[in-house]
């Protein structure tokens, strides 16, 4: 299998760093093939600017989308976006490591889903008309590959149940996993999140090595989420919403997006 691991936190020392070093060595123990893209010691780019399209002329407006898909169908990216769609298209597989930071992914992270995830490499791909609404949710670029979190966070395990106050940790991640990474095709793995990470001492990390270590033996064989796919008759076209007879009725949220 080949593993393409995105890996977004600052000190290599981190408990990130140390579960980056356990997910690489138990990957290609395994026989695996491993590429990394470590954004910070890349001194990656995060933010998507007039910088980016070359072919813009000093006196047009910029406007993000159009750019990136004029961008993209003339060859003009930046080689460090062309360098990490490569390995998107290379992998089989995608982990991203990153820890929660204000209920989300670090900024470096985002800049890097804007920067790589180009209009018409990672979206408007496909038809629009009243039967199909482009290749995403279920359909896309990455269709065929696997994608998986791995998390850390500071709070505990109940701040994110269903009951917490920060709300229940699926919720939270699901504009990353079923916005970003299911949108483009990807089949998600449920998420490997730790929990009080910054309490986390030697006991506690061989623990969470070893649960990682089995989550990565079953990349091939777990079940991903069961999110809808948006062209497989479950919503309306071009609405995008769930037909009446499906979910509960006086439900919402994003628990109507899976089966």
């Amino acid at each position: 299998m080949k593993v393409f691991v995105v890996f977004a936190h600052p000190e290599p020392q981190s408990l990130n760093g140390a579960l980056l070093r356990t997910t690489i060595d138990e990957l290609k123990a395994q026989g695996h093939e491993v590429k990394v893209s470590d954004l910070y010691a890349m001194q990656w780019k995060s933010q998507i600017d007039r910088a980016d399209f070359s072919h813009l002329s000093p006196d047009a407006r910029l406007k993000v989308a159009y750019a990136s898909a004029e961008a993209t169908a003339l060859d003009t990216l930046t080689d460090d976006v062309k360098h990490e769609q490569e390995k998107l298209l290379w992998a089989d597989t995608v982990i991203f490591h990153f820890p929660m930071w204000w209920m989300g992914m670090p900024a470096i992270l985002k800049g890097w889903f804007e920067r790589v995830y180009s209009l018409g490499f990672a979206y408007g791909l496909g038809e629009y008309n009243d039967k199909k609404w482009g290749d995403r949710y279920g359909e896309g670029k990455m269709q065929g590959k696997r994608a998986l979190l791995v998390v850390t966070a500071g709070g505990w395990r109940e701040h994110f149940s269903a009951r917490g106050i920060s709300g229940p940790i699926d919720d939270l991640l699901f504009p990353i996993n079923h916005g970003l990474l299911f949108y483009t095709g990807f089949e998600v793995l449920p998420s490997f999140v730790i929990f009080q990470a910054d309490r986390s001492d030697e006991v506690v990390f061989q623990a969470t090595a070893d649960e990682l270590r089995q989550k990565l033996r079953t990349l091939s064989t777990t079940k991903p989420i069961a999110y809808r796919p948006q062209n497989g008759g479950d919503y309306e076209i071009p609405t995008l919403t769930l037909k009446s007879n499906l979910g509960d009725s006086s439900a919402s949220g994003f628990s109507l997006h899976t089966v």
